[in-house]
């Protein structure tokens, strides 16, 4: 009697169960492996250059500025961090000039106004959170120069 009860509950255990409702599951994000040399080299005025790349919440771009580039005063809603690889930037914030050298780093809250001038020829990393639409639709006008 134990073994005939056992196998009646090991059979309806093993029954398919039907789905009430259908489970939508999120796509898994994908892994991205991109060496600088493959992302487009983007010139932006005769001073400034960048790239970027782009994951589900965050951008890294990687920015080029010869020695006297200007960007001009701007805030966004982004979080930065601007990691300077090569050269200086002197940056005019939060009522302050401060100068961020290689292997020094700038955070910058969201929606802080500021502004930078490339005091020598300058490679850096800034990181944006969430990612610069404007970056990526290209209607960051306030850099390439026009209103």
């Amino acid at each position: 009697m134990v073994k005939a009860k056992l196998k009646t509950k090991l059979k309806s255990a093993s029954r398919p169960v039907k789905k009430s409702r259908a489970k939508r599951v999120a796509a898994k994000p994908a892994l991205q492996y991109i060496p600088w040399h493959t992302v487009p080299l983007e010139d932006l005025k005769p001073l400034l250059q960048r790239q970027f790349v782009v994951g589900q919440g965050i951008m890294l771009a990687r920015v080029l500025l010869k020695k006297g580039c200007i960007v001009p005063e701007h805030h966004h809603h982004n979080e930065q961090l601007t990691y300077v690889l090569e050269g200086a930037l002197k940056f005019w914030i939060d009522g302050q000039e401060i100068v961020v050298h290689a292997g020094e780093t700038l955070c910058i809250p969201s929606n802080m106004p500021h502004k930078a001038e490339a005091l020598e020829d300058t490679v850096d990393l800034d990181v944006f959170n969430p990612p610069r639409a404007d970056w990526i639709n290209k209607t960051d006008q306030y850099l390439r120069g026009k209103k």
